[in-house]
């Protein structure tokens, strides 16, 4: 069954532009906080280090000030900032388990379509106070949570073994490109507009999204109306044997499971670098390095686009190595997972090391989190090698984990860099590299590459 203008395509091409929508409505409130604040309230001392010389002249432009401003001071940030966390990490097993009895179809659209509607009334939340922004990106994390878990649970009927890599990757690179793009243009909005046009826009891209995704995708091939029936026979027989008909799910065997326990740890270590990064990359450049604002905005989305580029790119090489040169399908989990994790870890560490080197830091940093990018096609879709049908339950499991590094990560590497000097943020780039290592070496001495018997067979090891 060809690829091109295929429904499994279709559907990977929607998926990449749903969590396009998504990270952009995820990160868009730590670029408009920034405006939505009295300067004088952000903090009381000047933190920014003087060990690094500037090296760009402020450049001056007109700006936009009529949007309404808050005395939030500090600690008040933070908590609407981590708000998200605490609505995100208690829905990824709820919504892997829905997702596995329901289909993936609606799960997913209506967790955009919700998180887009309440990114709608953000300035309202914001005019009643501080604590209803953060009720509302609790939340915004709710509708968030379920998201992940939909979607793998939809790939588990879609994505023939052999195109996995590529399809996954395809759909979940839209959250990277949403990283890459939303960051300078939340900037460009708040600049030359005003704050509160950063969630008009963004909410009303989503609630359009979800009008497409409603009308052009199914919850399997067995259902979609237009797919052709080569192409259904295809995806249908290349995953005859791999899916479970049995109706509860086997939650002993698979919390006993240690193939899924080698993702849990290593998706744990992958994020605690990423979402380190994603929250404290634009302060490192500021406070340490010394950019400008205009400056800050593209240098901090640039590690994202790589990461977008190779997420694509790695796919694409992690298929063609098991279709065409017959090498297992572990064996390219565990190197993908190799070169994702330790790559990062030594660039981080080198960024750290090289002092007020301006150009190499931002490649070090740049290369660092591009690297992650062949996670994508590691650890982050073993979840459908162990268990297709139980997928989405399997991902929720693994993302409650990993999702406590972006609630406890930025907190420590914040309270580690009280002075903002670049031996400290040594300590926060040796920490995270630290952690990745120990990551990928635990995935590599416990994943399996296979179906495991509990994710095809009833309680009493016979086939159904």
């Amino acid at each position: 069954a060809p690829a091109c203008c295929s429904a499994r395509y279709n559907l990977a091409m929607l998926a990449f532009f749903g969590f396009f929508v998504l990270y952009a409505l995820r990160v868009n409130l730590s670029v408009a906080l920034v405006d939505m604040v009295e300067s004088n309230t952000t903090l009381a001392e000047n933190r920014t280090s003087k060990e690094c010389a500037d090296h760009s002249a402020p450049i001056k432009v007109l700006r936009n000030q009529t949007g309404k401003r808050y005395q939030w001071d500090a600690e008040t940030q933070g908590w609407i900032l981590g708000s998200f966390f605490y609505g995100y990490i208690i829905t990824q097993i709820p919504g892997g388990y829905v997702a596995s009895k329901v289909g993936g179809k609606l799960l997913l659209g209506f967790g955009i379509l919700g998180t887009s509607v309440f990114t709608l009334f953000t300035p309202i939340a914001a005019d009643l106070g501080f604590v209803a922004l953060i009720v509302l990106r609790a939340l915004e994390g709710l509708g968030e949570g379920v998201t992940f878990p939909a979607m793998h649970a939809m790939w588990s009927s879609w994505a023939p073994p052999l195109e996995r890599s590529k399809l996954l990757s395809i759909s979940y690179a839209g959250a990277q490109l949403g990283t890459v793009i939303s960051l300078p243009l939340c900037g460009i909005i708040c600049y030359y507009m005003n704050w509160t046009y950063v969630f008009y826009l963004f909410g009303i891209v989503g609630i359009f999204w979800f009008i497409l995704w409603m009308w052009l995708v199914s919850d399997t091939p067995a259902t979609h109306k237009t797919i052709s029936h080569n192409e259904k026979e295809y995806i249908l027989s290349s995953l005859k044997n791999q899916l479970s008909s049995q109706k509860s799910v086997p939650w002993i065997p698979i919390l006993k499971s240690l193939p899924l326990w080698a993702i849990v740890v290593a998706h744990f270590s992958y994020n605690w670098t990423f979402y380190t990064l994603l929250t404290l990359l634009p302060t490192y450049m500021k406070e340490i390095l010394r950019f400008n604002v205009q400056e800050n905005g593209f240098l901090s989305a640039l590690p994202y686009f790589g990461c977008w580029l190779c997420m694509i790119l790695s796919g694409q090489a992690a298929d063609n190595l098991r279709a065409k040169w017959n090498v297992s399908t572990i064996c390219v989990r565990r190197i993908f997972t190799l070169i994702g994790m330790i790559g990062p870890a030594v660039f981080l560490i080198a960024a750290g090391f090289i002092g007020c080197d301006y150009s190499l830091a931002v490649a070090f940093l740049t290369i660092s989190t591009t690297l992650g990018g062949f996670c994508s096609s590691g650890f982050s879709i073993n979840h459908l090698d162990i268990a297709p049908s139980y997928a989405g339950i399997l991902l929720g499991i693994t993302n409650t984990f990993a999702t406590i590094p972006g609630m406890i990560g930025p907190v420590i590497a914040k309270s580690l860099t009280p002075n903002n000097t670049v031996k400290e943020w040594q300590i926060v780039f040796c920490i995270a590299a630290a952690i990745n290592v120990f990551g990928a070496i635990f995935f590599v001495l416990l994943a399996k590459g296979e179906v495991q018997k509990w994710a095809v067979s009833d309680y009493h090891g016979h086939k159904n």
